[in-house]
């Protein structure tokens, strides 16, 4: 194609600015040009790119160019959330919700809402910095391999000469985002210490903010900067447009994508979720022990001392463990290198559920929310790398932990309410094969215990996809229980062992159900072209496919995974070292002393701190109780040993409170 040469004259009409302006911008060797003799030509390809790099910054998202409509590498979610909000701000309203499962684009909506829309600059605020990071790497124009602009053909290269740049919070200056387009930020740098960011901001700073994963914004927090940037679009982004506690995210639902679509259209998963279901279970509580069939277990899984018995006890984790494993080597099959995730009650929880991976042969490490962040990083390397087979996880691992081989979600906690349940499903909902729904990695396995009550979660979420208004009246009510005060003071007498606990459970079948069933789309679009044709409403046409359609069948239960005596040894080794060390904690917290303070040390304790102390008095006592050294010990003497331990912490505990009381008199 032969280059466009223009005159001076017909440059001055192309750029509607006069010649004389026109002549000293070319002298200046501001604009491009070539002089040939007394005449000045100019290329208009120089001159459009010329053009572009000098949009004023306020114009930006409204004079660029963008290949949005009818651009067949975005996915229908996107051009169809993207439409939404067009019209939506066009007409002049303020605060939309954008209603999205996980892995269907959120991200790539980020970048592609503010073209045609934004008057100026756009905020967007995520959850953690995992998102944060993630966001800013797909809007970075000099990453050629991974900018979202570049990869789905948006903006090409010359579109791209002056921006549009985007900017975290984390250079601490400001300069940088008066030259940005785009500021990546979360919540907490903007209001925890307003004067740092939010207020050195001009209240018209941002033309538009767009939250990721709207849910979590804490109420105080995001008012704070929505107040501040009052007149700003705002754009939630969410998969559950409910706050995490249970209030509804304000702004207008302008579009939703529904996930059986989304599975439909192989953008995520096909889930099954699977229940253990005990013909037999006997469960001991509060000195009582009793019996239960299945029919009796379904019956009580709603108590909640019931559910978390369930879940704290080990022969129902050992079912869970078994029949996840099931699941998971059947996806390897495939030859892929599946990987199963977990989340536990609690990090001692988590601990006990590794040594059972860790025993049946698997390689399995754990990560929590207060693990020092070198070591997370570290077990987050060894998932990634393929090390780890599972990876149990404690209020870690949320949104934005993008890694589709994690296909096995092996639930061991009661959730109360549905939108925690949900986000920890989404970890194992991206597609390994993108847009291929019936591509057999593009399966995944939801496994837990019947007696949980998480059946009751899939109910609500069902109910949720089909926008069912009893959903809204009896879910959005409801939270998750907060711990009593005494708990979250530290001041409650805590305890080893569980007050109710499963002492065995026989476990023949399992209870399954799709998560999401993309099959019957056909099914309800069939039915709702028949609807038509006989005058009646087509839009009754899925409700009456889900109501006709439980989806509940029983399977087999895995056989028990068999256990190497070495490697039952070691687990059982390990498991009586980390109950030593949180029996240690325990008596801190009973004697109401710091874990780095010399309390015991100035009773006659030889150690370096009161932990240690408290380690040294527990370990003594069982040495006094089984003489052997430890590594002579059989798997029944360190059963016998862990046993010993409640007894162990309940007299050490009267016997140093007697001394510190004793002490504190004299």
């Amino acid at each position: 194609m032969t280059e466009e040469w223009m005159t001076i004259e017909e440059t001055a009409r192309y750029l509607q600015i006069g010649k004389t302006a026109l002549y000293d911008l070319a002298r200046e060797g501001t604009l491009p040009s070539n002089k040939i003799g007394s005449k000045w030509l100019f290329s208009k390809k120089d001159l459009d790119a010329w053009v572009r790099s000098n949009i004023p910054l306020e114009q930006f998202f409204m004079r660029t160019p963008a290949h949005i409509e009818e651009n067949l590498q975005l996915r229908e979610p996107q051009v169809e959330a993207y439409r939404a909000l067009y019209e939506y701000f066009r007409s002049g309203r303020k605060s939309a919700i954008i209603q999205i499962p996980v892995g269907c684009g959120k991200s790539g909506i980020a970048a592609i809402v503010p073209f045609g829309i934004a008057k100026g600059r756009v905020l967007i605020v995520a959850p953690n910095l995992t998102i944060k990071e993630g966001l800013f790497e797909s809007m970075d124009v000099t990453n050629r391999q991974k900018c979202f602009w570049r990869k789905r053909g948006i903006l090409n290269d010359e579109a791209m000469i002056g921006g549009p740049f985007a900017t975290t919070l984390d250079t601490g200056n400001i300069s940088v985002c008066e030259k940005s387009h785009i500021v990546i930020s979360n919540v907490q740098q903007l209001s925890t210490n307003p004067d740092k960011w939010l207020h050195r901001f001009p209240r018209d700073f941002f033309d538009m903010l767009i939250v990721d994963e709207a849910h979590h914004a804490p109420a105080a927090s995001w008012q704070k900067v929505c107040e501040h940037f009052g007149d700003a679009k705002i754009v939630n982004m969410t998969a559950t447009p409910f706050r995490g506690d249970a209030q509804e995210i304000e702004g207008d639902l302008v579009y939703r994508y529904p996930f059986k679509k989304a599975t439909f259209k192989g953008y995520i998963k096909r889930l099954t979720a699977s229940y253990a279901a005990p013909n037999e279970l006997e469960f001991t509580a509060h000195g009582e022990t009793k019996t239960y069939s299945l029919d009796e277990v379904l019956k009580m899984k709603e108590k909640d001392w019931f559910s978390r018995g369930i879940a704290l006890s080990e022969p129902c984790n050992q079912t869970i463990v078994d029949n996840s494993l099931q699941r998971l080597e059947q996806l390897r099959e495939t030859g892929t290198a599946h990987q199963l995730i977990a989340v536990a009650c609690s990090v001692n929880h988590a601990r006990s559920i590794v040594r059972l991976y860790e025993a049946r042969g698997f390689s399995a490490d754990l990560i929590y929310s207060e693990m020092d962040e070198d070591k997370k990083v570290e077990v987050k390397r060894r998932l990634k790398s393929g090390e780890l087979d599972v990876i149990v996880q404690v209020q870690m691992l949320g949104e934005g932990f993008d890694h589709p081989k994690l296909s096995v979600a092996a639930i061991f906690r009661p959730f109360r309410t549905l939108a925690p349940y949900v986000q920890f499903v989404g970890r194992v909902l991206r597609v390994i094969v993108q847009n291929s729904p019936g591509h057999p990695d593009n399966y995944g396995h939801i496994v837990t215990h019947a007696g949980m009550n998480l059946d009751e979660r899939l109910r609500e979420f069902k109910l949720f996809e089909s926008d069912d208004q009893k959903f809204w009246e009896d879910v959005i009510g409801g939270k998750e229980p907060e711990p009593s005060d005494e708990v979250k003071s530290g001041q409650a007498r805590m305890k080893l062992g569980e007050q109710a606990v499963v002492n065995y459970e026989i476990v023949d079948e399992l209870i399954e159900e799709q998560f999401t069933s993309a099959e019957q789309e056909d099914i309800i679009n069939e039915l709702r072209e028949k609807l038509d044709q006989l005058g009646l409403d087509p839009e009754q046409a899925e409700a009456i496919v889900l109501a006709k359609s439980s989806g509940r069948t029983m399977t087999k239960a895995a056989q028990p995974f068999q256990i190497l005596p070495q490697r039952e040894w070691e687990a059982q080794r390990k498991g009586l070292n980390d109950q030593v060390n949180r029996a240690a904690n325990l008596l801190m917290n009973r004697l109401e002393i710091n874990r780095a303070g010399r309390d015991l040390i100035n009773l006659g304790v030889a150690a370096t701190n009161n932990f240690v102390a408290g380690v040294t008095l527990i370990n003594k006592e069982l040495k006094a109780s089984f003489p052997k050294q430890r590594k002579e010990w059989s798997v029944e003497e360190f059963k016998a040993a862990e046993a010993e331990l409640e007894n162990i912490l309940n007299s050490l505990t009267r016997r140093y409170k007697g001394l510190m009381n004793g002490k504190a008199k004299g």
